[in-house]
């Protein structure tokens, strides 16, 4: 029989459409290519040719104005997305799904006090069949937190027989400071799959073993020593200067990650009617991580030293001063997280179509084990107090129901897409003292507890409306009533002890419209505005924790962003490549930031959420995607981005009210650009070149952060990677790779990888 969900699978030509987006052979986006706004796609076989792909987010590495703060190979926890005009501190303005199910963490935003990028790990690079991003929240279809970009996986699904087979390995020599390590990462996966009558299955299992570069950095101002001969005298350190330049002491390194992860997917569907299928799956993720710290001090006997008063050039650290296990934290993660999704959905390209689609994604382990602030390295690597952190139970839900009305049929006049949802997101952290030996005893006394609750319901509809061969509008809305309870903190040997928040329910309504004219053949000209409310997530509201070298403040009474973003683009068709210009604007009220500043009386980091007034952004993005330009087997494409975004209004700045007025939002730089150039030598060889750029930018709001190249600053940077493909016969292909070719030494908050080197072979039957 003539099975409707696998038609049109496989062709090898890109197919055009002017005004929506560029759809290439294999299973189609699942993103709302009706509304005539900016997209841009990937193919799994446009990954394998130019990106030396190791974890899902790397697909992503040359779209237009985006970038993944990826520090390291399976980075778990500040892997976060950033667009246009929302940086790598807001994770909850951008929405990343795969197979319609949510990978984006709205539990919080950021990394501030726990940490919450997008799931990337219930997705590896060999699943991927094509990855694709629409700009901006010009769907009804999403929540507000699609004001950034919406990030679409689709994700295989076999029509016959097929098993892949890869090993991967990756070398990065890294010298900062007094660290000269080479630090390495094994990859290896397996996947196999098959359809037969109406049953298709698939199974992907992918195993990483990673040692990053250490990420953090202990330091001492210069201007906090006391001339006096107290304290240890040591050697080792180095001076440096801050990110406001002033003067430091560089101690030694942290956070230097050794994780072991686990993934295995396996996604079943089912053909009720040849026009409505049922799908299922399940994904598990287990990570094994440990930080362990190096200190570049040394005593008089050359022995390393972690802890004590110490003197430098006859200055003393002592007292609040003096090195601590927070200086040289030690930490062991176990984390196992379960994902679900379960959907019935028809495709007759009738009068209707349908879907109902559920999913659950479960902390079903989360503990992380640290050392105590009283616990220096020496003692510390073997027993003694700590604190475990534990996040079971914590996750969240979706159920939505969604449908498609054709009255005039599937080239008609009018479709109308409509649809209701739920998202439901629990978060419930305890933190527990350990009096004894902080790597393997059970939990002791609170220290401290949050939770909290934020249900999201929403309805919406857009009405695609061609009123003209050459016209095409679409207008949409969306009604959300966003409700938030449960919250409260609990705080051991602290007043008050706990604290318990009242409930909370708001209604929004979010209008949406696009425009199209075919202005020529092979020009389109497009609009786009669209209203978002981004709602404050459940760790921004409730989240306060202290651990034993941070601190992070909640505002159980922040007010949801409420942005008004749009474009206007002109789009033409060059025969062998798409060029486009986009114009485009946004203007938040109340944008929520966290705000993280080093304490140095303390020598913690203090992370405070609040809401910022007014930040408005306008920018211009030309972008080119081309295949066999200039001759046959040269694909080209780079963008350049340019970005204007200003704090307009701003009355809750902690350290002097306006002095954040007129300055550039964290994170945004004022240019950006990519390129990628590859080139089919033969059946057998490809090559591909890619470059990124990004200028100066600031992390925090009142741009204080001057220096961007080094421990908390935010830098500039120029990097290229290479990649080399050899077919070596019919089912083996193996690959070379180096990233960061230039050895670029780039920061965002933690340095970057520097130049690391990919060696990679694949098996597909």
């Amino acid at each position: 029989m003539t099975n409707a969900f696998a038609q049109g699978v496989a062709t090898d030509a890109p197919v055009k459409e002017l005004g929506t987006v560029t759809v290439y052979g294999g299973r189609p986006t699942s993103l709302p290519t009706q509304i005539p706004t900016t997209m841009e796609g990937t193919t799994k076989e446009q990954i394998e040719a130019t990106v030396n792909a190791t974890d899902s987010q790397d697909a992503l590495k040359y779209f237009p104005s985006l970038l993944v703060r990826k520090r390291y190979i399976g980075d778990y926890n500040h892997a976060i997305l950033s667009s246009r005009a929302s940086g790598t501190g807001n994770s909850a303005r951008s929405a990343v799904y795969a197979d319609g199910i949510l990978l984006s963490n709205y539990l919080g935003n950021g990394v501030g006090g726990l940490s919450f990028p997008p799931r990337w790990g219930m997705v590896t690079p060999e699943e991927i069949e094509r990855a694709d991003v629409m700009y901006g929240p010009f769907s009804a279809a999403y929540p507000g937190n699609s004001v950034g970009a919406v990030v679409d996986y689709v994700t295989r699904m076999p029509t016959k027989f097929e098993a892949h087979a890869k090993a991967n390995y990756v070398s990065q020599p890294f010298k900062l400071y007094n660290t000269d390590t080479t630090y390495n990462a094994w990859q290896t996966s397996a996947s196999v799959g098959d359809r037969s009558g109406d049953w298709s299955w698939f199974f992907n299992y992918n195993h990483t073993d990673s040692h990053g570069q250490p990420l953090t950095f202990p330091t001492r101002f210069l201007s906090n020593g006391i001339a006096s001969a107290a304290g240890t005298p040591v050697t080792g350190m180095l001076v440096d200067r801050n990110n406001a330049n002033a003067p430091i002491y560089v101690l030694g390194t942290g956070t230097e990650y050794h994780t072991i992860q686990d993934h295995a997917k396996i996604k079943l569907a089912y053909d009720i009617t040849p026009t409505i299928r049922a799908s299922y799956l399940l994904g598990i993720w287990q990570n094994s991580s440990e930080g362990r710290p190096v200190s570049y001090l040394r005593d008089a006997a050359g022995q390393p030293v972690y802890s004590g008063p110490i003197n430098i050039n006859g200055l003393a650290y002592t007292g609040a001063q003096a090195l601590t296990g927070g200086d040289f934290a030690l930490t062991n993660e176990k984390l196992t997280h379960v994902m679900h999704g379960l959907s019935v959905k028809s495709n007759t390209k009738g009068a209707w179509d349908w879907e109902v689609a559920a999913s659950l994604y479960d902390y079903d382990k989360d503990q992380k084990r640290q050392n105590a602030g009283s616990n220096p390295m020496a003692s510390a690597a073997t027993g003694g107090a700590g604190t475990i952190a534990d996040g079971d139970g914590t996750g969240w839900n979706t159920l939505a129901f969604k449908g498609t009305w054709r009255p005039q049929g599937i080239k008609g006049a009018h479709i109308v897409d409509f649809g209701m949802q739920q998202d439901s997101y629990t978060l419930n952290y305890l933190t527990s003292n350990i009096a004894g030996n902080w790597q393997a005893d059970a939990a002791g006394a609170l220290a401290n507890e949050v939770g909290g609750k934020a249900t999201l319901r929403s309805l919406w509809a857009q009405d695609a409306w061609k009123f003209d061969p050459k016209w095409k509008a679409v207008l949409g809305a969306r009604l959300e009533n966003w409700t938030a309870s449960s919250g409260f903190t609990r705080t051991g040997g602290l007043a008050p002890a706990e604290a318990r928040y009242a409930d909370r329910s708001e209604n929004f309504i979010s209008p949406k419209a696009a425009l199209s004219y075919q202005w020529r053949s092979d020009t389109v000209l497009k609009a786009s505005i669209g209203r978002a409310v981004r709602m404050p997530t459940v760790s921004e509201l409730y989240g306060a924790t202290t651990t034993v070298n941070a601190q992070f403040i909640n505002d159980p009474n922040l007010k949801p962003e409420k942005s008004w973003t749009t474009e206007l683009t002109a789009e033409k068709d060059l025969g062998s490549g798409i060029l486009r210009l986009t114009f485009f604007t946004e203007d938040t009220r109340d944008s929520i930031y966290s705000q993280t500043a080093l304490n140095p009386l303390t020598n913690t980091n203090v992370t405070r959420v609040q809401n910022v007034g007014r930040i408005h952004t306008n920018g211009l993005e030309m972008a080119f995607n081309g295949n066999d330009v200039f001759k046959k087997g040269l694909d080209l494409s780079g963008s350049i981005t340019y970005a204007d975004s200003i704090i307009k209004e701003n009355s809750g700045f902690v350290a002097a009210p306006g002095d954040t007025i007129g300055k550039r939002q964290p994170n945004i730089p004022e240019w950006r650009a990519t390129a990628l150039i590859s080139y089919r030598f033969d059946e057998r060889w490809t090559a591909a070149l890619g470059a990124r750029y990004s200028g100066p930018q600031y992390r925090t709001l009142n741009n204080a952060d001057v220096n961007g190249f080094t421990y908390q600053g935010v830098s500039k940077y120029f990097t290229t990677d290479l990649r080399v493909r050899y077919r070596v016969a019919k089912q083996w292909t193996a690959a070379f790779g180096i990233d960061n070719l230039n050895n670029y030494k780039y920061w965002n908050f933690h340095p970057y990888p520097q130049r690391s080197y990919t060696a990679e072979l694949k098996f597909d039957m």
